[in-house]
């Protein structure tokens, strides 16, 4: 194959396609993510160790969690109504602004529990970018590409995971807490630069104009009183519901993930520290690998199978971590592998079901009713798997895998939703 009859080959791949055919803010938004997923992917595999390292215990850790959680609920509610007062386009901006820059420069200089609970709180900012996020990336899209846009949402954080090894390299010659403040500064600076290529490329969806134009001269009190209708037709969607709850039940699951496998990985099982950089890279290269050569041959229609097969891969991964010897960095490798498949089949599938069972015209304000629902039901366990851990380490990884079973009896219940060809109101505004 020539050179010139490669480059039309990629130009062709479905995933390519998608983005050609999806311009605006769906291209935007998924070519800015790395601004976003270097710095993250970068501080990852040493937030939790960085608090560690400063004093933070289990307990607190867990403590900040549930706080946090509290807060992002109150701030999801108000999420949906600034998204349709203020646009997706102001909200978005905001959300990373306050969410991600001024959070990342408070835990840049982080160095006991206050700080950190401060830093986190504005992180609960992220909860009302979320929703508008979310509405700017999607409503002026063909609904058919929605498990693609969003496999493309995950591409540009996995891209960003390659960067990794530099935090292990400076980690292991100057320490964690050093090297991490410095990186949070950093993640600040990105951020901002985020917010104002978003303010500069990205422009308001129709949806979203119509939606601003409807609650100009409506009060926010009133908008939040609304939210006693919005509850009934949620609780009447069984679809919906079924979708909401698995949801809740992987948040709960990436909770564990993201805050315990370091300490795990580290404390109990023995391995360096320096070498939790490389996880990261494994993980994006099996997802990498999935996304760009297989993800696109499955039925983007399809949920209830790749979303089945993905859960039973998590609990395996699970149960793998658990009865890992300590030392023995093969089986950690085994989890992460199989990890990966699972997200990269679940993942874009998740948040597509979600989004299809929504109705479109109330999409800022459910969205954002789901997310305060979730943070709600998820932040009991922010200290209860703190807890767990303070008496073993695996019991966190036990309970995820409990959870995973109930989310696949879950799947099994739902049915596959409706994805129509046609694009989306506003495309191509």
């Amino acid at each position: 194959m020539t050179l010139k009859e490669r480059f039309r080959s990629i130009q062709e791949h479905p995933l390519i396609r998608v983005l050609r055919e999806n311009g605006g803010n769906p291209r935007t938004l998924v070519l800015i993510e790395p601004l976003w997923g270097i710095p993250y992917n970068l501080i990852a595999p040493f937030a939790t160790l960085y608090m560690y390292t400063q004093g933070i215990t289990d307990v607190q850790i867990g403590l900040i969690l549930s706080i946090t959680m509290v807060v992002q609920v109150c701030f999801s509610f108000f999420g949906g109504i600034l998204t349709d007062k203020l646009g997706r386009k102001t909200t978005t901006m905001l959300g990373d602004f306050f969410g991600w820059a001024i959070a990342c420069l408070i835990w840049s200089v982080s160095n006991n529990f206050w700080l950190f609970l401060i830093a986190a709180v504005l992180n609960c900012f992220e909860q009302i970018n979320q929703t508008a996020w979310y509405c700017l990336l999607i409503e002026d899209a063909h609904q058919k590409d929605l498990v693609s846009i969003y496999t493309w949402g995950t591409i540009g954080g996995l891209v960003a995971v390659f960067f990794a090894p530099i935090s292990g390299l400076f980690v292991s010659k100057f320490s964690v807490v050093p090297v991490v403040r410095v990186l949070y500064f950093l993640f600040s600076m990105t951020m901002i630069t985020k917010t104002l290529i978003t303010f500069r490329f990205c422009h308001e969806t129709k949806q979203g104009r119509i939606r601003r134009a409807e609650t100009k001269n409506v009060s926010i009190l009133h908008m939040l009183g609304d939210y006693r209708h919005l509850i009934p037709s949620l609780l009447r969607n069984k679809g919906l519901l079924k979708a909401v709850s698995v949801s809740v039940l992987l948040y709960i699951t990436n909770m564990v993930s993201s805050n315990f496998f370091s300490p795990y990985v580290t404390q109990r099982l023995g391995l360096a520290e320096d070498l939790l950089a490389m996880f990261p890279i494994l993980n994006a290269i099996v997802m990498l690998v999935f996304m760009l050569g297989i993800q696109h041959r499955l039925d983007a229609a399809k949920f209830r199978v790749p979303l089945w097969i993905g859960l039973t891969l998590y609990s395996i991964a699970a149960l793998v971590l658990i009865f890992s010897p300590s030392g023995h960095l093969g089986f950690v490798l085994l989890y992460v592998f199989l990890g990966a498949v699972a997200s990269a089949l679940v993942g874009p599938r998740k948040d597509a079901l979600l989004q299809l069972n929504l109705d479109p015209q109330e999409r800022a304000r459910l969205n954002a009713l789901i997310m305060a629902s979730t943070v709600a039901l998820t932040s009991p366990f922010g200290y209860l798997t703190g807890w767990l851990s303070s008496i073993d380490r695996r019991l966190p990884f036990a309970f995820a895998c409990l959870l995973f079973i109930a989310a696949m009896l879950v799947i099994r219940t739902i049915q596959e939703p409706s994805v129509q060809e046609q694009s989306a109101p506003g495309q191509g505004a």
